[in-house]
């Protein structure tokens, strides 16, 4: 005999089945649409800080879901979208950015805005190859280098403090390297010509010093030295009173040095190689040459925070942008954008940053290191 018995299905209640009637009825409805209903949510951005065209990588949940891609929007200007999957995304700033607002938007809804700090350009048609710099009222001074022996008709542009760019100074060769020293002079390196001009207030230039080799970038130290890179793997030191000394050898570069005094007194050096994996190096006062950090591709423009961080437009890990080195040389991609070779402070926390043809605005909140401090 069969132990096993027949038994019949109970009938469900009338309001179950109603249900059931109704889920059918609903295409809407079921697990698809269950997961669905998630919003995305951000649980971080990095960096958090762009400029135009830069890209950043967002994390989190339901960004994307079932195949179908997320919209991403700084504040109503769409972003472009590079890669999607439910817990990470990688954005491209748009140009013209006004607000710092991130969000991902799916159609389950929205995310809850992100800050995120964006650059604004302010200037156009421009030839850097090193640092901007700024004189004491927040003017922006940069060049236009322009290939090698190519002669331009304006070699330094200035950008005053309402963002409207003038011509400053003609007939510089190849103008790489620019600096003000402490009494509010500025000095600007050819590296065609291998002088280093000093550039009186409303632009009249006269020689500073000859014979520098490939002149490319400069930096005055606390004491009012000069010093000046010469690619070919020379740094020289110009004392106040015109004396040359030559005050260190490095390994040459394929484009121009970079220099930036640290809190201590050291002289930072940066000067791309045939290497991916260059080094920032740092010359004591007495001119000895120690590896801060290696590891950057292509490291160029370089300058200090109050807190002895060191920034370089450089590229960490394939990301280009800005790195920031601590003082125990930790390093972090802290803004994302292509093409940069130079940057400064400038006031208010503002990050001035040279991409090979513009000037960009980024208020990243960071104070900059004095002159010679």
């Amino acid at each position: 005999m069969s132990l096993w018995r027949k038994t019949e299905k109970p009938e469900a209640p009338a309001e179950k089945t109603a249900e059931k009637g109704a889920r059918k009825l609903s295409p809407s409805v079921g697990p698809t649409s269950l997961l669905s209903k998630k919003r995305p949510q951000i649980t971080d951005v990095n960096p958090h800080a762009a400029i135009p065209g830069g890209e950043i990588v967002v994390r989190g949940t339901g960004l994307a879901e079932n195949g179908r891609h997320a919209l991403v929007r700084f504040g109503d200007q769409p972003g472009g979208l590079l890669l999607s999957s439910p817990d990470r995304l990688i954005v491209r700033v748009p140009d013209d950015v006004f607000s710092k607002n991130f969000t991902v938007e799916t159609p389950a809804g929205s995310s809850g805005p992100t800050s995120v700090v964006v650059g604004r350009t302010i200037a156009e048609n421009l030839h850097p190859v090193a640092n901007p710099a700024l004189d004491s009222q927040g003017n922006i001074f940069s060049t236009f280098s322009g290939t090698r022996g190519q002669k331009v008709a304006t070699s330094v542009f200035k950008v005053d403090t309402s963002r409207v760019m003038h011509p400053f100074l003609s007939e510089v060769m190849n103008a790489t390297g620019i600096a003000f020293d402490h009494e509010g002079s500025l000095y600007v390196s050819s590296r065609m010509e291998g002088s280093i001009y000093k550039v009186a207030p409303h632009g009249e230039r006269s020689t500073y010093a000859q014979g520098m080799g490939v002149a490319t970038g400069i930096a005055f130290d606390a004491h009012a030295n000069l010093y000046v890179g010469d690619r070919t793997g020379t740094i020289f030191k110009i004392a106040p009173d015109r004396q040359i000394f030559v005050f260190a050898t490095i390994e040459p570069s394929v484009a121009a040095y970079h220099l930036a005094f640290g809190p201590d007194g050291d002289l930072f050096v940066t000067g791309p190689t045939t290497s991916s994996f260059d080094h920032v190096l740092r010359v004591s006062p007495a001119g000895n040459v120690t590896s801060f950090y290696r590891g950057l591709g292509r490291p160029q423009g370089l300058a200090f925070d109050v807190n002895g961080n060191l920034y370089v437009a450089a590229s960490l890990a394939g990301r280009q942008g800005v790195v920031r080195l601590t003082p125990d040389a930790k390093a972090e991609l802290v803004v994302s954008g292509y093409d940069l070779v130079g940057l400064a402070f400038g006031r208010a926390g503002s990050m001035i940053l040279a991409t090979n043809g513009t000037l960009v605005d980024l208020p990243l909140g960071v104070e900059g290191l004095p002159l010679g401090k």
